[in-house]
């Protein structure tokens, strides 16, 4: 154990001593070759630890790095051997010379450098430095098939006072590394390829040299099917529900109303996280065309409603609608009266009076050719009393007016119950045109996903 540490002792004034030696003459200000029309080689490698968040409104990706960059420092080589074997040091940064590789597409505010951590350097002059970093990058962000989207943020570094005939970037590895990469609850990424570039800019003849990472992004949109999606379809199957509703109940226009205002505020929701572009994401569109159609079903069930309500002052169902909407669709849609089924359609409603007899027994005209007129205006047999025809003559006119009321009673009931019919046929109608309707832009929602 003494030996151990007097070893260690001996080790440090050694490292004392190389410090000291290789900054005697040394400066971090310039470009540490000794041929100045040669260009330096920097290794550049990417390590994404972690996707922190990703700001579709402001299109910004935020991605912690570990930054890695290698070199050779022709200025702090040292003999190994003089050195008691000693091979590799490890000095603050800023002591030796750096590139001024940065993030070409950073979306940050704050301007500070990387953060000044250890350089390792070996005896043949290789400098290794690793930097963590959080970085803030500008991503063009496509929403067109939100939830069900996939991304493309590129990451690109480069120097940026450096052309490449001075300071070279070269990949260390074809993409970015992923080992150490935590899962995000949101996106999934699906690999980070590199490339490299070389841009002649306008202003220079020089070429530019730079690295670009492409983070590949996948989102995990099982919490936007469940939270916004899923909900949005089962309120979408309510809407046309309200044709089922009968007209007398007086909620038919409230329920069409609260649906459009419900999806209103998922669209809301989703206009929120979304950026503001001319690209309307694939839910909005679904909920776009869904407020449209609960639009035209409220439209359509107040025009209904005026239909089923039509008093004894409308004019009667033209002839064509009894054919087509009473005769023929009331069957296609199982629509009956009270009292008819599937087995007789035809079946001829009875109404009761209140005294329970039915209009039937109350055909007076055709009691008065009878027996009732003549007994009405014949004289009475066996009384004291004789009457004639002509003393029953205003009996039988209040007679014939009781049945004249019977009779535009009768005729106006009959003709409210038409219209009435001819309402709640074209109800179940619109009812399954929007079941359709509703279904088949479900289908389309999730078939256009990628």
């Amino acid at each position: 154990i003494v030996w151990s540490h007097r070893a260690r002792s001996a080790q440090g004034r050694f490292a004392q001593k190389l410090l000291n030696d290789l900054m005697e003459n040394y400066s971090s200000a310039l470009r540490p070759v000794e041929d100045t029309d040669r260009a330096l080689n920097v290794t550049l490698q990417i390590t994404l630890s972690q996707i922190k968040d990703m700001d579709e409104r402001n299109q910004v990706l935020i991605a912690y790095l570990w930054i890695r960059q290698t070199w050779h420092d022709t200025y702090l080589k040292w003999d190994k051997e003089a050195y008691d074997g000693l091979e590799v040091i490890r000095i603050p940064s800023s002591l030796v010379w750096r590139p001024d590789i940065v993030l070409y597409n950073k979306a940050d505010d704050d301007f500070s450098g990387p953060v000044d951590t250890n350089v390792v350097l070996r005896y043949n002059g290789e400098i290794t430095w690793d930097s963590p970093a959080i970085t803030k990058s500008s991503c063009v962000v496509d929403v067109s098939y939100f939830p069900f989207d996939s991304q493309q943020c590129n990451l690109t570094f480069g120097s940026w006072t450096y052309n490449g005939n001075q300071v070279d970037i070269t990949m260390g590895m074809d993409s970015g590394d992923l080992s150490d990469f935590v899962e995000n609850v949101e996106w999934e990424c699906l690999g980070m390829p590199a490339v490299k570039n070389v841009i002649m800019y306008g202003c220079c003849s020089d070429p530019y040299p730079d690295i670009t990472y492409t983070v590949l992004l996948k989102r995990r949109s099982s919490f936007y099917i469940f939270n916004l999606l899923l909900p949005c379809v089962m309120i979408s199957f309510l809407a046309p529900l309200g044709f089922y509703l009968p007209a007398d109940s007086g909620e038919k226009v409230s329920l069409g109303v609260t649906v459009l205002l419900a999806l209103t505020v998922f669209q809301l929701m989703v206009a929120e996280s979304m950026p503001p572009s001319e690209s309307v994401p694939l839910i909005g569109k679904y909920y776009i065309a869904t407020m449209t159609m609960i639009t035209a079903s409220t439209a359509l069930t107040i025009f209904i409603m005026n239909i089923h309500f039509c008093g004894a002052e409308a004019r009667p169902v033209p002839h064509w609608a009894k054919v087509v909407v009473i005769d023929y669709m009331s069957k296609i849609f199982f629509v009956y009266e009270v009292g008819e089924n599937c087995t007789t359609p035809q079946a001829k409603r009875e109404e009761p009076h209140a005294n329970g007899k039915t209009y039937e027994e109350f055909d007076l005209p055709a009691n008065l050719n009878g027996s009732l007129k003549e007994e009405l205006c014949c004289p009475l047999k066996g009384g004291t009393h004789v009457y004639t025809c002509g003393h029953n003559d205003e009996l039988m006119r209040n007679v014939e007016y009781i049945a004249n009321c019977f009779r535009e009673q009768r005729a106006t009931c009959a003709k409210g119950a038409e219209w009435k019919k001819v309402a709640k046929v074209m109800d179940r109608f619109f009812m399954w045109i929007f079941f359709i309707m509703v279904f088949l832009m479900s289908i389309l929602i999730i078939g256009k996903a990628p």
